[in-house]
């Protein structure tokens, strides 16, 4: 006998790529389909579809094939549920919300269709009071700020060792306060969010902070330059907030971060682990052991130790564990995911 197994491709894979990286996780998706050797049907976001339509003519121009990239566009619940049900469709990736991400399972595993999600996160800092607070710092605030906190891989949650609480807050508070928000082609710290219902779902979660008496720490600064037509929300720090309140549960999608102390190395990880999602998590800490076993515990994709890189490089494979979905993109992974395996057995003689 001669036994071997083989990589082959889906065929035609299905992309539905939400509107706040299009272009980034265009690429992430799409490009290791096609390097397996599938041809791609990809859905943007009504929001952000414009970029991705030159992506496709540059790949034509570039020599693509015609029809390995076709672009779709439409509303989500017409054109990506026809996409989903599609019977020419061998393999589904989807970027997105936990609830969308629900109804494409739903539709796909009628149809038997293998999927993969990227269901975005709530993703903890944890620092401990060994660490380097002068590395920490600036990338805990560009973590929640970037793309005006409007970014899956958000570190939203702070989870600070009650012994330097008061101390990291006051930085971090100062910090804030110095942020500028305003038009993104003002080139500030601080971009607008993507709509008025976006901007809408942040003042409610900021509502019910102060119904639940939260306090804030600092805000931002929208500058006076800026449109009074415009999305824009100050990047808001807040302290104290309750493990099981929604602040510290659901994602905001908006530059808001909620901090709270933690008293060791278990009640650590206890916090960071009480959430449906498991995305990304960064630690700050000197201590080698402690790296390690933190690495090992929590409950996340991605976990950063003294750097929150909230994806890292193309050879980096990403992706969720719990409600933040399965599969992965980018690396070898993102191969096996976009090929199904064949076994080959031959008798000879």
């Amino acid at each position: 006998y001669s036994v071997m197994t083989w990589r082959e491709p889906h065929g035609v894979t299905g992309h539905i790529i939400p509107w706040n990286y299009p272009m980034q996780i265009f690429g992430r998706s799409v490009g290791g389909a096609l390097a397996a050797g599938n041809v791609c049907v990809v859905k943007p976001s009504e929001d952000a579809c414009l970029s991705l339509i030159r992506v496709a003519e540059l790949a034509r121009d570039a020599g693509f094939p015609a029809g390995a990239i076709n672009i779709v566009t439409g509303f989500g619940h017409e054109v990506g549920d026809a996409l989903a049900r599609h019977a020419g469709i061998d393999h589904i990736s989807f970027t997105g919300s936990p609830n969308v991400g629900t109804l494409i399972q739903q539709v796909a595993a009628e149809r038997h269709c293998p999927v993969t999600l990227e269901l975005g996160g709530k993703s903890p800092q944890i620092i401990f009071a060994d660490a380097d607070l002068d590395a920490a710092l600036p990338m805990v605030i560009n973590a929640i700020v970037q793309n005006a906190g409007q970014t899956c891989s958000a570190g939203s949650r702070l989870l600070v060792e009650h012994s330097i609480y008061e101390q990291l807050l006051e930085r971090l508070g100062e910090s804030f306060s110095n942020l500028r928000v305003g038009p993104a082609a003002m080139d500030l710290d601080v971009g607008p969010l993507i709509r008025a219902t976006q901007q809408q779902r942040v003042w409610d979660f900021l509502s019910d902070a102060q119904v639940a008496n939260i306090a804030m720490v600092a805000q931002g600064q929208i500058v006076d330059e800026a449109p009074e037509s415009g999305f824009y929300q100050a990047p808001t720090l807040l302290r104290d907030v309750p493990v099981h309140h929604r602040l510290a549960q659901e994602e905001v999608f908006g530059p808001v971060l909620a901090s709270m102390s933690f008293r060791n190395e278990d009640d650590a990880i206890e916090m960071a682990n009480a959430t449906k999602f498991g995305l990304v998590a960064g630690v700050w800490t000197r201590d080698g052991g402690r790296q390690f076993r933190m690495a090992k515990r929590l409950k996340s994709g991605q976990v950063f130790i003294n750097n929150y890189g909230a994806g890292g490089g193309v050879e980096l494979p990403f992706g969720g564990v719990k409600s933040s979905g399965y599969g992965r993109e980018k690396g070898f992974e993102a191969l096996y995911g976009f090929t199904t395996l064949k076994t080959v057995a031959i008798k000879h003689g």
